[in-house]
């Protein structure tokens, strides 16, 4: 596996220098930070990122006022009081993107967020609380419990709530292959645990962060 050095060397190479190199990169909030957003802000952006999923995301950021009148303001109680002839009626709405799954998929993950906050007290102590470093390992439990909260619409949704996390873009992907951390995009168990590992190794190597080091990742390759 390459050291982070190597690989930020590249990086800085490509871009003109270690002073535009790091103004490009942006630092995650901080666990307190992350404790303050209220459960609705979480639900609001998770529904956001599932709506983007697939879609242009112009169209759902300028539909996103009606979003929050349909949904109640994200309310966690309120959208998990949904029934069905609701949802039905919602799916009918010419203010929104009518995608059923996606509007039921608003119900399921404000009972996500229900269920978490009766464990953890709130949905943001649930997300500022779990430990960088086994991201991977939060990534899973949010596909599990929620849904269409797999693959990147949850890598996203963390990257804007503000929690540190890597965003496994395709030069992301491409920079992990030529850094010999992985072969392919990450999918299986045991891939995943190399690449938690390699992400562990170099926060520690580097004293930067997921967020930090996900960036330089993908600045390291391609054309741009």
């Amino acid at each position: 596996m390459a050291e982070f050095a190597e690989i930020y060397e590249r990086a800085a190479l490509r871009k003109g220098g270690t002073k535009v190199l790091d103004a490009m990169l942006t630092a995650p909030k901080s666990a307190r930070s992350l404790k303050r957003i209220t459960d609705d802000r979480y639900l609001s952006e998770m529904t956001a990122c599932v709506f983007r999923s697939g879609f242009v995301w112009k169209i759902v950021e300028a539909k996103w006022p009606a979003f929050e009148d349909v949904f109640h303001g994200f309310d966690s109680m309120a959208c998990a009081m949904l029934g069905d002839e609701e949802l039905e009626e919602i799916a009918q709405d010419t203010r929104i993107i009518r995608h059923a799954k996606k509007i039921h998929a608003v119900r399921n993950n404000a009972l996500f967020v229900r269920d978490v906050k009766e464990s953890h007290g709130s949905f943001a102590a649930y997300i500022a609380d779990w430990p960088v470093t086994d991201i991977t390992g939060l990534w899973a439990d949010m596909k599990k419990r929620g849904d269409r909260l797999g693959g990147q619409t949850g890598r996203y949704f963390l990257r804007f709530m503000g929690k540190d996390t890597p965003i496994l873009s395709r030069d992301v992907v491409a920079a992990l292959i030529q850094a010999g951390v992985i072969d392919k995009d990450p999918t299986s168990k045991k891939a995943m645990a190399q690449l938690q590992a390699s992400l562990n190794a170099w926060m520690e190597e580097s004293g930067r962060s997921l967020t930090e080091i996900s960036r330089v990742l993908a600045m390291s390759v391609g054309e741009g």
